[in-house]
């Protein structure tokens, strides 16, 4: 903590703002908020710590959001409710295998997730835009989601974490054809059981920046609260291009980093 600047704190401040609202908004805040943190901290501090950090700080503002949405939108409480349960046990999991990421490894991957998020977005402007169907989802359909969302997304989420509320909201819309504003409302809560999962073993390895947490949370929450009632008012069609923007910068930066730094 003592080689992090008044600069870099506030700066990490101002990620984890944008990420509350990109993340309330389509899902993915981990993607502005954990590479901010890599390029951010130390180059000697452990990847673990910032994701151990970056959980810390988004679960204020997908709680918040969640809130928000479930007041303001249409959602299946006791569906959302089993599914981020279970998805709080994967993520769990996949937290405990975090540890032995190491950086260099990291850092890659995220630029796939990047990479592969902005093309769905691209070539599928119109995804979860139609209205959900009225009929009963069938009960596969309702495992399959419990299978890939809960468990899936979930371990994937403790593991590394960025794009897990993207992946959530893709994943809600095709398995159980929701509409984009009820798939990123289920979503929310769904990643409140997969922060609090990864969290929970972070915090317990002591791979947590506690002294960075409640400022970064402030903004986060912030930023969520706004990027939900955002997204009940108008949509989240305009919010996408400010996604590909974002993920362009965040992969030039990091790749800029891998191999040119």
């Amino acid at each position: 903590m003592s080689d992090i600047t008044l600069t870099t704190a506030v700066l990490l401040c101002v990620a984890a703002a944008a990420a509350g609202w990109v993340d309330a908004v389509v899902g993915g805040g981990g993607l502005v908020l954990l590479p901010a943190m890599l390029l951010g901290l130390p180059a000697d501090q452990p990847p673990a710590d910032a994701l151990g950090t970056n959980k810390a700080v988004a679960v204020t503002g997908t709680s918040i959001a969640a809130v928000t949405y479930v007041r303001k939108a249409p959602v299946d409480r006791g569906f959302a409710v089993r599914l981020g349960l279970l998805a709080l046990a994967s993520a769990a999991g996949g937290a405990a295998f975090a540890s032995a990421v190491d950086k260099a490894v990291l850092q890659p991957l995220i630029m796939v997730v990047l990479l592969l998020v902005a093309g769905f977005v691209v070539l599928r402007p119109q995804f979860g835009m139609a209205p959900a169907p009225a009929e009963e989802l069938s009960r596969r359909r309702r495992l399959g989601a419990l299978a890939l969302t809960g468990v899936g997304i979930g371990f994937y989420d403790g593991l590394i974490g960025p794009g897990t509320g993207t992946f959530l909201v893709l994943s809600l819309v095709a398995l159980l054809r929701l509409n984009l504003l009820t798939a990123s409302a289920t979503a929310k809560v769904v990643n409140v059981g997969t922060n609090l999962g990864a969290l929970l073993v972070f915090g317990l390895g002591g791979n947590v920046l506690w002294q960075l947490v409640p400022f970064m949370a402030a903004f986060n929450m912030t930023g969520g609260w706004l990027g939900a009632r955002m997204a009940v008012k108008k949509g989240s069609g305009f919010v996408r291009v400010v996604l590909l923007v974002v993920v362009t910068a965040l992969v030039a930066r990091l790749g800029y980093d891998q191999w040119f730094a």
